[in-house]
């Protein structure tokens, strides 16, 4: 079963309909594939199934080997960030000895026919794939009936026809094309437009005439004698070509328009999708086979975002709101687990992430989840409220993270292809076991490295979460000092990494499906990667948890302390970046004492910058990461000293005189990374010291004065996700709007809960623990929700249909 998620965000204006989520579950299977009869019944042929939006491409399944009715089984998420025409199925056959891949047919389905088909399963019958029926995009036509005046005085009507423009042409090899339009009416001379170069929304705006009734000056075929009561039966033929040069033309689509059209008013205008060549009527093809799909298509109507300022607000106080599981979001997670599963927290943790309020909202539900778990080895092991928001987080900040960490050795994986089969009932003729062990081994240790030597690079959200996860569960389970790492070990391994691993294409890692020797090598690895990570699992009494004898000898290579020590540094998301020795003015700190220069020695982890009197000694200062609000070079006037920086942070700035101009460079360079995501970064900053009471920069008196110079670093520091907000509160709104009668019975059960004081049967299904406290949330939100529909009634549904569209 294959789901997709497409999104037509960049399309909105505000308080237009066009924000659009749709699910699509499909290419659930396929059977009896190939021409009915023939040697091209492809039973030695494998096969794989892409989908494609009009004509581009965005998925494809693994390939399914020698089977004429594979069942594919796979789910793809994904967004689309324009409108399309045409949702598309193609199935492929693959073989080793074709150039290309060999197209057996596909199945085509226009968007506005996909509501026919929602939320059922239906067969489609593969169609053949023609080039002339590969059509996608629209023309602009202007039709209008005149009538002309002869020098002897007769009258003919004439024909104009305006070519104005096309929208959403096909990629040709790869790149824009050339188009040009030939306009053709019937038993007339056919008229063709200039072409059009490089350019898939080509502006033609050229006009073409035909008389269409005779007149005295009829001179031949250019003129078409037609008698005026006929007018009507009339249509003219549009079509689109990519000019090929010295290759052949290749056709693009076409559109006819009757000039009936012109009936009652003598000018018509609009947009008309383009169609495959003689509107796809063909003789009947051979039986190719068919296609099951599941598809599910919704729409959202974004309005305006005052509109959405009473639920969004309600959302982003959720962190607030004690006891957490009275807040809206958990709420929305707890009326939505049985229909939707926690696919509804998705859109929450977009916005709460774009608000900066993720954070203290994991912390608390993951505390909740810990009070509920009664034994260690099971902690974050399910699929929570909690689990779900944490997944969602990682994939949404870490892609970067994954790409710089896993990419590289991903490609090498790839590229290199070394058999690494340690099962003996799947080894084929000739293989060497332990070549195939040495190769899986080298494999592992360089993910492994990568993984655990890739720190510095985690997201400083992620770093906080697991942070927070690690005191959460020592201070659940107290006694056990191994819980703090498999809290965090089951995400960062378990969810994150190896899953990763074993689906490089759904992370873009890759671009599609491994081949299957691959894929069965990033299997073995990431079994392997989720060993390693799992804290109960790197003790040698555990080894007997393995289900395959062939994978308890191998993972006992990796039995060792120095392999211990790297996953407990990854998880714990401590990593030196940067130390030297240096110059550092003291920050007076002392009421008497020199503000003097001393030397030392100065050291910065992804958490914290500090400072020692010697390498290795204890910390005389310690500015946690977070509370860094700038980084910036210092002028050499301020202190008459070269090579100077300083960190603002929440105290006095720290005033850092770095060994030369190349290490002051790197240690802006190294701490403006890791606290480029803080709030509060400063816009402005003081390029001199403040010294003698006023600032030597600008000589205002008073040391709190904002700065008088823009930081340099400060749209590098602020990064911000694309996330727009008012489409994800309308997600949520859709998801409260679905769920309203399990909304009404958590009221009801919190009302029973309050009246008879206890855990009733019917509250079993909701996590209430302050039934008063629920109770006027889930009231808050009624009035909301209702606020917000009477907005969706005003504005009603608005659509586009511009000609035949």
């Amino acid at each position: 079963m294959c789901a997709f998620e497409f999104d037509l965000l960049n399309q909105r204006s505000p308080g237009s309909p066009s924000a659009c989520w749709e699910e699509v579950n499909a290419s659930r299977e396929a059977k009896n594939l190939g021409p009915s009869s023939g040697p091209n019944r492809l039973r030695d042929l494998c096969t794989f199934c892409t989908i494609s939006l009009d004509q581009e491409e965005v998925y494809r399944t693994k390939v399914y080997e020698k089977s004429v009715s594979p069942f594919y089984g796979e789910d793809f998420y994904f967004e689309i960030p324009r409108p399309f025409q045409c949702l598309s199925f193609y199935v492929y056959a693959k073989s080793m000895f074709q150039i290309r891949d060999l197209p057996i047919g596909k199945v085509a389905i226009r968007k506005e026919d996909l509501y026919k088909y929602c939320g059922k399963e239906n067969w489609f019958q593969l169609q053949p794939v023609d080039p002339h029926s590969e059509v996608q995009g629209k023309v602009h036509l202007e039709m209008k009936l005149n009538e002309l005046i002869t020098e002897n005085g007769s009258i003919c009507q004439q024909l104009v026809v305006q070519i104005i423009a096309c929208q959403g042409l096909p990629l040709i090899s790869g790149q824009n094309c050339d188009p040009y339009a030939t306009v053709t009416l019937v038993g007339s001379d056919q008229k063709k437009t200039k072409v059009k170069k490089k350019t898939s929304d080509p502006q033609f705006d050229e006009t073409f005439h035909f008389e269409v009734t005779r007149s005295s000056s009829y001179k031949g075929r250019s003129h078409f004698h037609v008698e005026e009561e006929d007018i009507e039966k009339l249509e003219i033929k549009v079509e689109l070509w990519n000019n090929g040069n010295l290759a052949q033309d290749v056709f693009l689509g076409e559109t006819r328009v009757s000039v009936k059209i012109l009936r009652n008013d003598n000018a018509h205008k609009a947009w008309y999708l383009l169609q495959p060549k003689g509107n796809g009527t063909k003789s009947k093809p051979d039986d190719l086979g068919s296609l099951r799909l599941k598809v599910t298509y919704t729409e959202d109507n974004v309005l305006p975002s005052p509109c959405y300022m009473a639920l969004r607000n309600l959302m982003l106080k959720s962190p607030d709101v004690k006891p957490i599981s009275a807040s809206a979001a958990h709420v929305l997670g707890d009326i939505c687990r049985e229909s939707v599963g926690y696919d509804a927290l998705l859109p929450v943790v977009r916005l709460l992430l774009h608000h900066n309020r993720l954070l203290p909202f994991l912390t608390s539900v993951a505390a909740l989840e810990l009070e509920n778990t009664q034994e260690a080895n099971t902690i974050f092991r399910g699929n929570s409220l909690a689990t779900r928001c944490i997944d969602d987080m990682m994939k949404i900040v870490g892609k970067s993270y994954l790409t710089v960490t896993l990419k590289p050795v991903l490609n090498e994986i790839f590229e290199s292809n070394k058999t690494c089969e340690i099962d003996p009932v799947k080894l084929k003729e000739g293989d060497n076991v332990e070549v195939n062990k040495e190769n899986l081994q080298g494999y592992v240790h360089k993910v492994f490295t990568s993984i655990t030597q890739s720190s510095s690079s985690c997201p400083p959200l992620m770093c906080d979460v697991f942070r927070s996860l690690r005191q959460l569960a020592s201070k659940r389970f107290p006694a056990d000092p191994h819980v703090q790492y498999s809290a965090v070990s089951s995400f960062i391994f378990l969810r994150f990494f190896a899953v990763a691993v074993l689906s490089p294409h759904t992370f873009q890692l890759r671009t599609h499906h491994p081949d299957p020797e691959i894929s069965r090598t990033l299997t073995l690895i990431s079994k392997t990667i989720q060993s390693l990570g799992s804290w109960g699992s790197l003790s040698k009494n555990k080894l007997s948890s393995f289900k395959e004898t062939y994978m308890y000898d191998f993972f006992k290579l990796f039995q060792e302390d120095e392999c211990i020590e790297k996953v407990k540094r990854v998880i714990r998301c401590v990593h030196v970046i940067f130390n030297r020795e240096v110059h550092k003015r003291a920050q007076g700190r002392k009421r008497l004492g020199k503000k003097n220069f001393k030397k030392r020695w100065l050291r910065v982890t992804n958490q914290e910058l500090s400072y020692h009197k010697q390498k290795g000694k204890e910390a005389l200062c310690v500015i946690p990461v977070k509370n860094i609000l700038g980084v910036e070079k210092l002028e050499e006037s301020a202190f008459n000293r070269k090579n100077m920086f300083q960190v603002i942070h929440s105290e006095k700035p720290l005033y850092v005189q770095a060994g030369n101009c190349v290490e002051t460079n790197s240690w802006i360079e190294v701490l403006s990374q890791v606290s480029r995501c803080n709030p509060g970064r400063l816009s402005t900053f003081h390029p001199s010291a403040y010294v003698g009471g006023s600032w030597l920069c600008c000589t205002e008196t008073n040391e709190s004065t904002p700065g008088c110079k823009p930081c340099t670093a400060t749209l590098l520091a602020n990064i911000q996700l694309d996330i727009d907000c008012d489409r994800e509160t309308e997600r949520i709104f859709s998801f409260f709007s679905s769920s309203r009668s399990r909304l009404q019975k958590m009221e009801d059960a919190c009302a029973g809960m309050s009246v008879y004081l206890g855990q009733q049967e019917e509250c079993s299904a909701f996590t209430i623990q302050d039934p008063k406290e629920t109770f006027r949330t889930i009231k808050e939100l009624g009035e909301v929700l209702d606020d917000l529909q009477a907005h969706h009634d005003s504005k009603g549904a608005l659509t586009d249909e511009p000609g035949t569209m």
